[in-house]
C-alpha cells in the first residue's frame, strides 16, 4: 500500500508540474523568434535587413533549393544559394540548420521518402564541403508529406521538389 500511495502522488505532482500558464507569452500567445529578448542571448534582433537575423537568412539569401525530377543532384542555381547559406552559416556561429527534404506527390510514399533524404544529405554534404561544422548541420524528410503546393501540375511539383534549410537559435555546442 506505501508503494502505491507513493506512485499516486508522484503521478499527481507529475501532472501539475505539466500544466502551464496559458498567459505566459506577451501579445495574445504570439512570440517573436526574431526576437533576442526572448533568447536569452545576444543573438540579433532584426528583421530581414539585419545580415546577422534568421529573417535576412531566409529572405536574402534564401532558405530552399529546388531539385529536378527524381534527382538529389544540385543545380547550378541551388549550388548560389548553398555558398550563401554556407557563409551565413559561417559568420554566425550561434545558429544550427535542420535540413529539411521534400519531393513531390508523384511516386510511393517510402521512394519519396528516401528521395527527401538523399536531398537533405546532399545540401548537408555541400554544406560541409564550404567549411560549415557537420555537427551544426542535422537532417530530416519529409518526402511528400508537405507540400507548400497543392496541385497535380508540373508548377506545383516544381516547387516541392525542395530542400529546405530552417535555422535554429543558440542549440549548438
Amino acid at each position: 500500500m506505501k508503494h502505491l500511495t507513493k506512485a499516486i502522488l508522484v503521478l499527481g505532482a507529475m501532472t501539475l508540474a505539466a500544466c502551464t500558464n496559458a498567459n505566459r507569452f506577451d501579445n495574445d500567445g504570439v512570440v517573436d523568434l526574431n526576437s533576442s529578448a526572448n533568447s536569452g542571448s545576444a543573438l540579433s534582433d532584426g528583421g530581414a535587413n539585419d545580415p546577422t537575423s534568421p529573417a535576412y537568412f531566409q529572405h536574402t539569401i534564401g532558405d530552399r533549393v529546388l531539385f529536378e525530377v527524381d534527382q538529389s543532384s544540385l543545380t547550378s542555381t541551388g549550388r548560389a544559394t548553398l555558398n550563401g547559406q554556407a557563409n551565413w552559416l559561417k559568420t554566425n556561429a550561434d545558429y544550427v540548420a535542420i535540413i529539411e527534404g521534400h519531393a513531390d506527390e508523384q511516386g510511393t510514399r517510402e521512394y519519396n521518402l528516401a528521395l527527401g533524404a538523399r536531398r537533405s544529405n546532399t545540401v548537408r554534404e555541400y554544406l560541409v564541403s564550404q567549411g560549415v561544422p557537420a555537427a551544426r548541420l542535422r537532417t530530416v524528410s519529409y518526402g511528400k508529406e508537405r507540400p507548400i503546393e497543392i496541385c497535380s501540375q508540373e508548377s506545383c511539383y516544381t516547387q516541392n521538389r525542395r530542400a529546405v534549410t530552417i535555422i535554429s537559435a543558440g542549440l549548438s555546442s
